[in-house]
């Protein structure tokens, strides 16, 4: 197969031109594994959806971590509109997003999933989720953007930096 330009969605090395951002990778896995808290933000078509599914396979390999990617596209404004919508509606993204790549949580998500309707039940089901393994979890969150002017996933991030 030929090598092609991708100018919408997640570029695969194999499939289409990409810049070597294999520094940036570098310093962002240093930054994972000393536990820090960032957001990736820039324009439409920059890479980050790229960076983020390659940062998620790197980390992966291993073995060190339980990576969770997740997104918000298309979830519309409804989830945003007050915390009891937004605090159950991410529990359900997180479960559906995390069977999917973690057996190791499934198990406990069937037995362990209450009804989730603050910011303060929220934190104390992820707390409880993550001592769940020894592993570090890594929560990859993708398509964001149109949450972030919203004072409720601002308080959502503040919850998850004091982590």
């Amino acid at each position: 197969m030929r090598k092609k330009f991708n100018v919408t969605g997640l570029c695969l090395p194999d499939q289409h031109y990409m810049a070597d951002v294999s520094k940036k990778l570098a310093k962002i896995v240093v930054m994972v594994e000393d536990g820090d808290y960032f957001i990736i933000q820039r324009p439409r078509q920059y890479g980050k959806t790229t960076m983020l599914n390659t940062l998620a396979a790197t980390l992966r390999k291993t073995d060190k971590y339980i990576v969770i990617e997740m997104s918000f596209e298309g979830v519309g404004d409804d989830m945003f509109k007050n915390e009891t919508e937004f605090s159950s509606r991410f529990v359900k993204r997180l479960i559906k997003f995390a069977s999917r790549q973690v057996s190791d949580l499934e198990k406990w998500f069937k037995k362990n999933t209450p009804k989730i309707n603050n910011m303060e039940a929220l934190s104390d089901f992820l707390t409880d989720m993550v001592s769940q393994t020894e592993k570090k979890v890594v929560l990859i969150i993708d398509e964001v953007d149109q949450s972030s002017n919203n004072q409720l996933f601002v308080s959502f991030l503040a919850m998850l930096r004091n982590k």
